[in-house]
C-alpha cells in the first residue's frame, strides 16, 4: 500500500525544490536587524533615528529570548496547523496578539531597554517624554493602540508611540511563529499575506543563498517570517502585467520600488547579489528618500513600515 505524501514531505525529498516558507531564526532575527540599522546609519540622513531603532531591535531581541521558556501547549499548536490547513488561512493572527498575555510586559522591556540603553546616544528629551508616556498609559490604552495598529486604523494611531508598540507586538508574533516549522506553514488563497501570521510584507527581496538563490520572498513587517513570491508580480493584486521599477539615478543598486499599473500600488525590491548584507524591514527604512520620491507619483505603498508609521503618509 502506497502513502500519499503531504506537501511539506514532498518539499523535503525535492532537493532542487525552491523553498517556499523561511521562517526567521529565532537567535538572530532582531540582532541581525539592529546590526544592519548601525550600519545603514552612518551618512543616511535620518542615521540618529536609525541607531535609536537598532537599540530597539537590541530590546526585541532580549524580550524574544526571555520567551523561549514560556510554556508550549504542543496540543493547542496541532489544533491551530489542522485549523490552518483546513481553512487555508495563517498559523496564528497578528491581529489577535493585543489578547497575547505576554505582549504587555515585553513593551514594558523595550521601554526600559531603551531609556538605559539608549543613553549611550544621548536620546532627545522628545524620546524620553514619549517612554514616560507610554509608561503612564492604562492597560486599555495600551490595548487601543495596539489594535489601531494591527487593524491599520490610521486615524486612531499615534504615529510617534506606534514604533514601540509595533516592536513589542513583533516579538510576540515572531515567538509564536518560531515554535512552528516550515512544513505547519500552509498555502494561503491571498498569496499577498503573510502564511505565518496574516500581516502585509514590508517589503521583497531576491535571495542569493543556497536553495533559495535567485527568488524572490516577501517579508513579513510583523513576524519576520518569508514566503517564496514569484518574480515580476504584484504582491498587492497578484497581477503580472504593467510591472515595471524604479530606482534612484545615481542610488543603490540594490534597491528597486516595484509598481503595478493594475492597482497602483508600489513595493520596495531589494537584491541580495547587489548587497549581501540587506535585511528587508532595516534596508527599508533607510531608503525613506525613495519613499519620498514615490509620494510624488500616482502609485501608493500599500502598507507603511512599522517602525516608521509616518512613511505611510503618501
Amino acid at each position: 500500500m502506497q502513502r500519499i505524501l503531504e506537501p511539506g514531505e514532498i518539499e523535503a525529498l525535492d532537493h532542487n525544490a525552491i523553498p517556499r516558507i523561511r521562517l526567521p531564526e529565532r537567535a538572530s532575527v532582531f540582532i541581525n536587524r539592529a546590526r544592519r540599522l548601525k550600519q545603514l546609519a552612518a551618512g543616511n540622513a535620518i542615521g540618529a533615528y536609525l541607531k535609536l531603532m537598532a537599540v530597539l531591535a537590541e530590546a526585541q531581541q532580549q524580550a524574544l529570548n526571555k520567551l523561549a521558556d514560556a510554556p508550549n501547549d504542543h496540543a493547542q499548536d496541532q489544533a491551530r496547523i489542522n485549523l490552518a490547513h483546513a481553512h487555508l488561512m495563517p498559523l496564528i493572527l497578528a491581529t489577535d496578539q493585543v489578547r497575547n498575555p505576554h505582549w504587555p510586559s515585553v513593551l514594558d522591556q523595550l521601554l526600559e531597554h531603551i531609556a538605559t540603553a539608549g543613553g549611550g546616544l544621548n536620546l532627545p528629551a522628545a524620546v524620553t517624554e514619549l517612554i514616560a508616556r507610554i509608561q503612564q498609559s492604562s492597560a486599555n490604552q495600551r490595548d487601543s493602540q495596539a489594535e489601531a495598529i494591527l487593524r491599520g486604523n490610521h486615524e486612531i494611531v499615534d504615529p510617534a508611540t506606534a514604533p514601540i508598540y509595533s516592536a513589542a507586538l513583533q516579538v510576540v508574533c515572531c515567538d509564536l511563529v518560531t515554535r512552528f516549522s516550515e512544513r505547519d506553514v500552509p498555502l494561503l488563497d491571498t498569496p499577498g499575506l503573510c502564511p505565518c501570521c496574516g500581516s502585509l510584507p514590508v517589503a521583497s527581496v531576491v535571495r542569493m543563498d543556497g536553495q533559495s538563490q535567485g527568488h524572490r520572498y516577501l517579508q513579513c513587517s510583523m513576524c519576520a517570517a518569508e514566503w517564496h513570491m514569484v518574480r515580476i508580480k504584484c504582491s498587492h493584486c497578484d497581477s503580472t502585467k504593467g510591472i515595471a521599477y524604479q530606482a534612484i539615478e545615481g542610488g543603490s543598486a540594490a534597491i528597486k520600488a516595484e509598481t503595478c499599473d493594475e492597482c497602483h500600488s508600489w513595493l520596495k525590491i531589494f537584491y541580495q547579489e547587489k548587497d549581501p548584507y540587506v535585511e528587508p524591514l532595516a534596508d527599508d527604512l533607510a531608503s525613506v528618500t525613495l519613499d519620498l520620491l514615490m509620494g510624488e507619483t500616482s502609485y501608493l505603498r500599500r502598507h507603511c513600515n512599522p517602525l516608521l508609521w509616518q512613511s505611510m503618509e503618501n
